[in-house]
């Protein structure tokens, strides 16, 4: 049994491997393309992904129907595709960024209030960044090269470890660190315990499981929907600033960074306060631009399916 098993798990780690040295030729390629070339990429890549695979175009469609009925069918269609080309540029942009230096990555991305963080820093304080799958959240990772406390942010376990090592090594060339999702509690709490300053980036407009959702709320008015709370609760357990990260597209491969503080003292406000805030922020961004929001997540799956459990809040 003991040599069947390391068997598989060699066949599993050699496959992994093969996969990882076809692909990263592919990337390393791809990533020293210039821009202008691989935008014509992202244009075939649109017609591919749009016209051809129709990918996840039936959720897209439900969405932008639910988040806009006032709008009409064509408004709705115009939104429809200039989100999914995008969402090819946002594709070609991610492979990019294996290659970017840092003053190409600073020419592109700007963040037009660092100092705000380093404010909140310099007073001692950790920080919780907060926002959407909006823009190009991938490039980032680049504000670790103008802070002083450690960014980090969250990622989901990618089965391949050779790509893994890959992204990770990559993504932290700046001086940020990517911690394992499940891995999280346990890293600030070590941090805690040293004294160690950190600087917390979190994605938190996506949907939670069911079963572990503790509050639900209307989303775009419609019917309610689990949010997480995840940053709320931790900027209250570690006294961290509270902080609105709004990414705006200004055009085909640029994009600017503002933060916005919403509170130096989260355990001032109720339970949920933080989070309702948040996502009402995240709404007006939506509203004023929105070809450039993730419309591909199935937000609404769990929509008005709210289980009968005397431990989660619902808001009005």
């Amino acid at each position: 049994m003991r040599k069947k098993l390391s068997i598989f798990v060699f066949k599993k780690s050699g496959l992994a491997y093969l996969i990882y040295i076809l692909l990263y030729p592919v990337i390393f390629l791809f990533s020293r393309l210039p821009f202008w070339l691989l935008y014509r990429i992202s244009d075939i890549l649109y017609i591919i992904i749009y016209y051809i695979a129709g990918y996840r175009k039936k959720v897209v469609r439900r969405n932008l129907q639910l988040v806009f009925p006032d709008k009409t069918e064509s408004e709705r269609h115009k939104i429809e595709k200039q989100f999914y080309k995008h969402f090819a540029d946002l594709f070609v942009e991610m492979v990019k960024a294996f290659h970017m230096s840092l003053a190409q990555m600073n020419k592109r991305f700007v963040f037009h209030n660092a100092e705000l963080i380093n404010e909140l820093t310099g007073e001692g304080k950790n920080v919780i960044m907060v926002g959407g799958h909006y823009g190009n959240w991938e490039w980032v990772f680049s504000l670790a090269s103008m802070t002083k406390a450690l960014p980090i942010a969250t990622y989901l376990k990618i089965n391949n470890p050779y790509f893994e090592k890959f992204m990770l090594k990559n993504r932290s060339r700046f001086g940020g660190k990517l911690i394992e999702t499940k891995n999280l509690r346990n890293t600030l709490k070590a941090y805690a315990s040293q004294q160690k300053q950190f600087i917390l980036g979190l994605l938190a407009d996506q949907s939670p499981q069911r079963h572990r959702a503790k509050y639900w709320r209307p989303f775009f008015g419609n019917a309610k929907v689990p949010v997480f709370t995840g940053p709320e609760v931790l900027a209250k357990q570690y006294h961290a600033a509270f902080v609105f990260m709004r990414i705006n597209k200004l055009k085909r491969g640029y994009y600017s960074v503002d933060f916005e503080l919403i509170t130096k003292i989260p355990n001032d406000f109720d339970d949920y306060e933080l989070t309702d805030i948040f996502i009402e922020k995240l709404e007006q961004q939506i509203k004023a631009a929105p070809a450039y929001y993730l419309w591909t997540h199935n937000r609404f799956k769990h929509m008005g399916n709210i289980p009968k459990n005397k431990s989660v809040m619902i808001k009005d």
